[in-house]
Parts: C-alpha cells; structure tokens; sequence
C-alpha cells in the first residue's frame, strides 16, 4: 500500500504564482484516497532568507523538518509502506530523498524536471530554492537545507526531461558526470532504467516537476518550456525502470492551477502520472 504525504509548501518558487502551489496540492489530495492521505500544515509566513542567498530560508527549513519528522513517523509505525510526497515546489523533495538514502545507501535519484534545478545559492538568478534542490540532494547547498556530502553521489543522479539549462548548471553537469536524458531520449521507454542501472545504483527515488510535461499535456504549470514528454511517454519510462529497479520512494510537484475550478482539467494527466509512482 502507498501513503501520500501532500506538503502545499510555496516558499520555493520563484513564480509570481506560487501561492497557487496550495491550490495544486490541495486540490490533488482531494483526489487521493482520504484514508491513505495526511496534508502537512505548512505555514504561511514567507520566511527570512538570513543571509543565505536563499529566499524565505527559515520557512523552508522548518517545513523540511516537518516533512522529515512526518516520513520517520511513518516509517516507525509501517515501516513496510511506501510514501509519495507531492507538492508544492521541488523544495518538498529534499527530506524524502534523505529519508531513501538512509534506507537504500545505494541510492539513485532520478529528477523528471524541465529545470535541472542544480544552482546554488551563489549562481542562482532566482534566489529561489526550487532551482536548488537538486544540488542540495548532492551536498552543495545551504548548511542546514541541504544533505550532507555523500549521501547521493553526483554519479547517481539522472536528470530527465530538462530542456531550459542556466550555464553554471551545465558546467556542474559536465563536472561532476551527472546523466542528463533529452526529452527524446526518454520516448525510448528503457532509456531511463539503462542510464540509472549504468550509475550502479540497486535502488531508485523519482521526484516528478509536472513542467517536464510537455504544455500541451497540462494547463496548470508555471514554467511552461514547449517541448516535453508527453503524459504517455513518461509512464511508460516510469513503469519501465520500476520493472528494472526497486523504487524506495518519489515525490511529485510544481502543479499550479489558475484556480481550484481549472484543476479539474488537469487532475485525469496527473492522477496518471501518480499511479506509477505509487
């Protein structure tokens, strides 16, 4: 069985829209089965960025002790069920994947993203933590918002889907050996299992941005980039790896719908993309 654990955290985003990430969780958890649900109480207040070069640092810290705190309850009481976190921004990945690593030391993760979100608080043109996430995965990050080094090796990351690169997050691709899957490249349902096999990983995290979706597949998405997977193509490479790779956990983020009314239109494409995941 899968629990959901729906974070409606907004302070990662860089969008004039992200307020709306509330309405995109909520309005997927009223989707989910009641029973199997838990909506984490994110606060409100924006945060302070404390110097950080990360906007709205102190909120984001405390929503990630939240989510951790409510992944190891969970775990002590079902330590057998697997959670999907879903968003909210990217920003909601962070424990989650901490919390895999600690159960799969061999750890892959797989990011599904139209933005590799591998800045860092120097580089980024944001401020935002939602281009960041990633690079926190692998260590490089804000003390305090992000995993110690060596948790996940930059050797076990595979980028999927990314199609808009800033130039300091092509440099880290190249440096660091980081797989980077074309949006082509993923419409061969295998090509994401061979390339996270290829890492050595024996375990996989998949966390899900719906902008890696082509806009044509879903209205409510505030970084359209054209050209994406569609809705079909990223099951299959999902189903696919899940057939080849032990899945110790994934989160799903970034749905921001015009209004609680519109996210009706989009609910039937994301409800696909979450049942693979679960």
């Amino acid at each position: 069985m899968t629990r959901y654990l729906v974070v409606p955290q907004w302070q990662g985003s860089p969008s004039s829209r992200a307020m709306q990430l509330i309405d995109g969780a909520q309005a997927i958890a009223g989707d989910l089965p009641r029973s199997a649900t838990t909506v984490l109480d994110v606060p409100m207040e924006a945060g302070e960025s404390l110097g950080s070069g990360i906007h709205r640092l102190s909120a984001l810290q405390r929503v990630n002790g939240l989510v951790a705190e409510a992944l190891d309850a969970h775990h002590a009481a079902a330590p057998d069920e697997a959670v999907l976190t879903i968003g909210g921004d990217c920003g909601i990945a962070l424990a989650p994947i901490a919390h895999a690593a600690r159960r799969a030391p061999g750890l892959a993760v797989v990011w599904i993203d139209a933005h590799p979100d591998l800045n860092s608080p120097d580089s980024s043109p944001s401020g935002a933590f939602a281009g960041m996430v990633l690079r926190a995965v692998i260590g490089d990050g804000e003390p305090g918002l992000s995993l110690p080094v060596g948790t996940v090796a930059a050797e076990r990351v595979v980028v999927g889907g990314a199609r808009s690169f800033d130039d300091p997050e092509l440099d880290l691709v190249a440096e660091r050996g980081i797989a980077a899957l074309t949006v082509e490249a993923l419409r061969d349902a295998e090509a994401l299992a061979d390339a996270v096999l290829a890492t050595g990983a024996d375990a996989v995290y998949i966390h899900i941005d719906i902008d890696a979706l082509d806009p044509a597949e879903i209205a409510g998405n505030a970084h359209p980039e054209p050209f994406g997977v569609t809705v079909a193509e990223l099951t299959a490479a999902v189903t696919a790896l899940r057939a080849r790779v032990p899945l110790v956990g994934a989160s799903l983020a970034g749905y921001s719908p015009a209004s609680l009314a519109a996210a009706n239109d989009d609910l039937g494409a994301i409800l696909r993309v979450i049942s693979v995941l679960a």
